[in-house]
């Protein structure tokens, strides 16, 4: 069963190209909670309709017929963000998502989602945001056990100057329609949400079990309400109804959204854990959560994106 809080916007504000860094790391001393191992096994069919789980994504790349091909995309800083550029079997102009991977970093399972969502129409850009953090100017595969501790040193605004240089590259593609979007899982999911804060431009954010923006009254870590303001895209989001330490957020961000005239759409799966798209092999409800979740998903994206 899945429990849905919606707060539609019919005035939407004005937002700068960039915001401010929260208070808070919403995952601090969150070490790799809810992360997907490379080396955890798959125990459910994989479902070729959805992404798939973390242990079926190398398997599922090597069948995909679409072009899947690695840039080298330049930053404001000067330096390359390595990005997985997927496109789609289609006649016409597509828009381009963004997917924002996990606090794992970059791997198989993030392009497996780049190449999901081509089957589904769209050009995907899976940078890995850790580009140029690693020894030797390498990113994810270079930083190793270090990945999670690197990852936590990235800004809101650090993320948004990389992200920034992803949208402007889909942007030149003589296949893109301009339009852009952005997904997130995890961290990322939390980044995909201070995204849609620092890009007026945007023009949809997915979230997957990430929180809003906090900050600590009384002692307490509550919802930061402030930056939604900044808000100008759709937002929906997708959380695990067994994952409290993000999923207590919800309600508070759908009501502050909704005092904002902002657009929010938000899905509580039952029953299922933190990372449950990536883990969908894992239990039975979290193998419905991602069933459920990924055509709403895709319907919400093309609903913002092609029209």
């Amino acid at each position: 069963m899945m429990r849905q809080v919606m707060a539609m916007a019919f005035v939407l504000s004005a937002a700068p190209a960039f915001a401010q860094a929260p208070a808070i790391d919403p995952h601090a001393g969150h070490v790799m909670a809810g992360h997907i191992t490379d080396q955890q096994p798959a125990t459910k069919p994989d479902n070729p309709a959805i992404p798939p789980d973390n242990a079926a994504s190398a398997a599922r790349l090597t069948i995909s017929p679409r072009h899947g091909e690695w840039v080298d995309i330049k930053m404001p800083s000067g330096g390359a963000l390595k990005s997985f550029v997927v496109y789609p079997e289609r006649k016409d102009k597509a828009p381009v998502v963004l997917v924002i991977h996990d606090i794992g970093g970059m791997g198989d399972w993030g392009r497996a989602v780049g190449d999901q969502l081509a089957k589904e129409g769209f050009i995907a850009i899976v940078p890995d945001l850790l580009s140029g953090k690693g020894p030797n100017g390498g990113g994810t595969e270079e930083l190793g056990q270090n990945v999670g501790q690197v990852i936590r040193s990235l800004t809101p605004d650090d993320v948004a100057a990389r992200l920034n240089a992803a949208m402007a590259y889909g942007k030149s593609l003589p296949s893109s329609n301009g339009k852009t979007a952005v997904i997130g899982f995890c961290w990322g999911g939390s980044a995909s949400f201070n995204y849609a804060i620092a890009q007026p431009d945007l023009a949809a954010a997915v979230v997957y079990y990430g929180t809003p923006p906090m900050k600590t009254v009384d002692g307490a870590q509550v919802v930061d309400p402030a930056p939604f303001e900044k808000i100008k895209a759709p937002v929906i989001g997708f959380y695990g109804g067994n994952d409290a330490r993000v999923t207590s957020t919800v309600e508070p961000t759908a009501a502050e959204m909704k005092k904002l005239g902002k657009l929010y759409e938000s899905h509580v799966m039952e029953g299922a854990g933190h990372g449950f798209l990536k883990g969908q092999a894992s239990s039975d409800a979290n193998a419905k959560a991602a069933a459920d979740a990924w055509p709403l998903t895709i319907a919400f994206l093309k609903k913002w994106l092609t029209a």
